[in-house]
């Protein structure tokens, strides 16, 4: 797993991807850094909750990470409308069989 430290930027990472300029004054972003700061290793002891705090904050940055990446292909495969039969055919890398005179498949 990775070190909090990594994950702490990495959420704050994805924080400023969805939010913008403006994420530093959000409640979030407030609330990630004090959850981070009060759950700070203070010595060698071993603590339960802390580890399932630093279990918490991996797995809600790896929500975030899969969330911006669904948005993207959302936008990619979705956000134009219908396409045609050519286009769906190209995108998975196949071609359409053409009719004898050289004409291209009709609807």
């Amino acid at each position: 797993m990775s070190p909090p430290l990594r994950v702490c930027r990495g959420i704050l990472k994805e924080l400023r991807a969805s939010m913008g300029q403006s994420y530093r004054q959000s409640l979030a972003y407030n609330y990630v850094l004090d959850q981070f700061r009060k759950n700070k290793v203070t010595g060698d002891r071993y603590c339960r909750a802390q580890q399932e705090a630093h279990h918490d904050s991996h797995t809600y940055l790896c929500l975030l990470t899969a969330t911006r990446h669904h948005l993207a292909l959302h936008q990619l495969y979705h956000g134009k409308g219908e396409r045609s039969i050519e286009q769906a055919a190209d995108m998975v890398g196949l071609r359409l069989p053409t009719q004898p005179g050289g004409k291209g498949w009709e609807k």
